[in-house]
């Protein structure tokens, strides 16, 4: 199934994407938060043909899929390739850091470059919903507990990220560097999670293709890493890492966001994203 959250911003509606692509209204759910999970609400749904709900009419705004995501873990250099474009040593072991949850947005919001920003960047990435507490998981049941999977930008800032001390979230966690959805896709409907295609396009142009079987680290074996480490909760977002053709990495000359750029990102039934780039405007980050 597809869930979604549509509407204004602070005032999302949940949704269901019905097999020609509509979006449906789930009028008796208050909302797909991280309690939905836990309790099993969502799974009613299962048996339910979507054709059945009340279509919303429009072109409404998409917003984050899951409404009160806790944090966000991400995952750094999990593909050699692009291990290699960012001149770093291929990991041994994952490497792991935190994005703000203030990052967040919706899909197609824009991208809003933080103040002084001259190093703006770009990376397709797939992200995993946890549906059920992991704590010590081992990887054999690891992917029993994934409530779904979401299409992820996440947008840097490389001079933040490593010019400015050893914290990479200094250029990870601005305002709007984390758009998700525009669904999040539950595993019945993805299948194998390392068999899905990636793409992200700059202006019209490729800059990224890739497969998500060629992560160093598969999504079992991240989420039983990290939950040795962090402790992951219903609702928390773990994103897995980007291939090849970020920006930084594009020779002879680096490119890098400026205020007019369109990104348009997609990966295989999850959907696509596109984000206008902005110029650094604190009251548009009210």
């Amino acid at each position: 199934m597809k869930f979604c959250r549509y509407g204004a911003k602070g005032a999302e509606k949940p949704g269901i994407i019905d097999s020609d692509g509509r979006l449906r209204a789930l009028s008796n759910v208050d909302d797909i938060t991280p309690s939905a999970f836990e309790n099993g609400s969502l799974s009613r749904f299962a048996s339910i043909d979507p054709t059945t709900l009340p279509l919303v009419e429009g072109m409404p705004r998409f917003g984050v899929p899951i409404a009160g995501v806790g944090k966000i873990v991400a995952i750094g250099l999990n593909y050699r390739d692009h291990a290699i474009e960012s001149n770093l040593p291929i990991p041994t072991e994952p490497m792991m850091f935190m994005k703000a949850v203030t990052s967040l947005s919706g899909p197609n919001d824009d991208v809003i470059l933080p103040e002084g920003a001259t190093h703006g960047d770009w990376e397709v990435e797939l992200g995993v919903v946890i549906g059920k507490t992991c704590r010590y998981v081992s990887e054999a049941n690891a992917l029993d507990h994934v409530a779904g999977y979401v299409l992820a930008n996440d947008v840097s800032e490389r001079f933040n990220q490593k010019e400015r001390g050893s914290q990479w979230s200094k250029g990870k966690g601005h305002d709007t560097f984390c758009p998700v959805g525009p669904w999040l896709v539950t595993p019945d409907e993805i299948g194998d999670p390392q068999n899905l295609d990636m793409r992200l396009d700059l202006n019209g142009e490729r800059m990224q293709t890739g497969n998500t079987r060629t992560m160093i680290f598969n999504v079992a074996e991240l989420i039983a890493y990290v939950s040795r480490y962090v402790t992951l909760l219903p609702g928390d977002l773990m994103i897995t890492g980007t291939p090849p053709g970020v920006g930084e990495g594009k020779k002879p000359d680096k490119i890098f966001l400026k205020p007019g750029d369109v990104m348009e990102v997609s990966i295989d039934r999850l959907g696509t994203q596109q984000q206008h780039v902005l110029a650094f405007d604190l009251e548009k980050l009210s």
